[in-house]
């Protein structure tokens, strides 16, 4: 009972109450970008990065661009993570269940004032309209574990009062309105689209009976690779996505990163959107899955340090991460304009206390200087406010907190 108090005590005191959350006022702070991309990676803490023997590249880059060395992930698990940086906020949505698709007669978890938690398995009802979602709290016992001694969900220290004023928009909403474009760009995603695709291996999905689409091979659904998987694909959840009504705001905003529209034809052509939001499948971007051979298998022991890591998984991360960067660089757009890529992992997996929130975000820019280490204090609401001011849109959620920082220091332009 004493912990129970105590806790309960540290959440009231390092919880933050929102300003205003919802769609405020456009930040400053950083100079006008014309592209950012923005590359996902999965369930690795800042520690199992750095000095990873097993990740040159990625340890020689973090070097030699700027990069965030206090910055942490707000909550658990990679949904949430993801919502967080696009929207500023977990729409209270604290699991990795896949959408409930096109269900109108669904009440969002920020109307109803629910929480979707790891222990349920409800599919998630579109996202739209506005009201209040879930508390962050300091220390969860409530979610991916019951505790002693719980979840760090950011630092140990902070935490986030449910905000009762949350809007159902994301920075694509944003874009849209001020005459800018976005792209998903998810690796694995099938050829037909990612509409009611919640795993797909590049070619089949879900919605495929996979005995049915080959007889006598003695595969059964179950034997479907996840590689692509829409719980890495935020933009999916919202309503006025998944119905697409406005063409510049739909599911036809998303491509894999191969074949016409992908992220490799449209970086060869020149046709890059404004706002590039890119995750690879779940062997490249470091999360593991369990039938698809020993590279691509989870870590036996995440315990937020080296030990116990799969050395192939960290691997493969580094070789995608060196891939997607060098295509990006090579690329014309990158020689014109203000652009930035941004490198970011989700979330420290589980986070047991004492271990913190603590991932690495990168910023290279083609604009601005090298080599920063920056020690501010950040999270994913920071990541948001920074493109936020960088491309000239009102921030969002908490986003709009001014407990948020920007990432002044890593986005600076020269003589700056």
């Amino acid at each position: 009972m004493k912990n129970c108090v105590a806790v309960l005590c540290l959440f009231a005191a390092g919880a933050v109450s929102p300003m205003s959350a919802q769609e405020g006022s456009v930040p400053k702070g950083v100079p006008h970008l014309d592209h950012v991309f923005v590359i996902m990676m999965e369930n690795h803490a800042y520690k199992q990065v750095i000095g990873n023997p097993n990740m040159p590249f990625t340890n020689q880059y973090a070097n030699s661009v700027n990069s965030a060395r206090n910055y942490f992930a707000v909550g658990h698990p990679s949904l949430t993570n993801y919502l967080e940086i696009v929207g500023g906020s977990n729409f209270g949505i604290r699991d990795d269940n896949s959408p409930d698709w096109h269900n109108s007669a669904c009440t969002p978890n920020i109307i109803g004032k629910t929480v979707s938690l790891e222990s349920t398995s409800t599919a998630i009802c579109p996202i739209y309209g506005s009201g209040t979602d879930a508390a962050t709290p300091v220390i969860d016992t409530s979610n991916e574990t019951s505790g002693p001694p719980g979840d760090i969900d950011i630092d140990g220290v902070l935490g986030y009062a449910a905000n009762p004023n949350t809007v159902a928009e994301t920075i694509a909403d944003e874009l849209v309105a001020s005459g800018l474009t976005w792209k998903s760009y998810q690796e694995s995603l099938p050829p037909t689209g990612a509409d009611e695709v919640n795993l797909a291996d590049g070619l089949i999905s879900n919605l495929v009976d996979i005995p049915t689409a080959l007889p006598g091979s003695g595969l059964t659904n179950s034997s479907l690779i996840g590689l692509y998987a829409v719980k890495h694909n935020p933009f999916a959840y919202f309503q006025n996505v998944q119905e697409g009504l406005d063409p510049d705001l739909s599911l036809q905003r998303m491509a894999g990163f191969g074949g016409k529209g992908g992220l490799f034809a449209d970086l060869a052509s020149d046709h890059v959107p404004s706002f590039s939001f890119i995750a690879p499948d779940q062997c490249d971007d470091q999360h593991g899955r369990s039938n698809a051979g020993p590279e691509c298998e989870s870590d036996p022991n995440d315990n937020g340090t080296l030990v116990g890591l799969n050395p192939a998984l960290m691997y493969q991360g580094d070789v995608t991460v060196q891939t997607l960067v060098t295509a990006i660089h090579e690329s014309d757009v990158w020689q014109h304009g203000n652009d930035a890529i941004v490198i970011v992992w989700d979330e420290n997996d589980y986070s047991i206390s004492p271990t913190t929130n603590q991932v690495l975000l990168t910023v290279d820019t083609n604009h601005g200087p090298k080599g920063v280490q920056s020690k501010n204090f950040y999270t994913h609401f920071s990541l948001l406010k920074s493109l936020e001011a960088g491309f000239g849109l009102p921030c969002l959620n908490h986003a709009c907190d001014s407990s948020t920082a920007v990432m002044s220091d890593l986005f600076a332009s020269d003589g700056r």
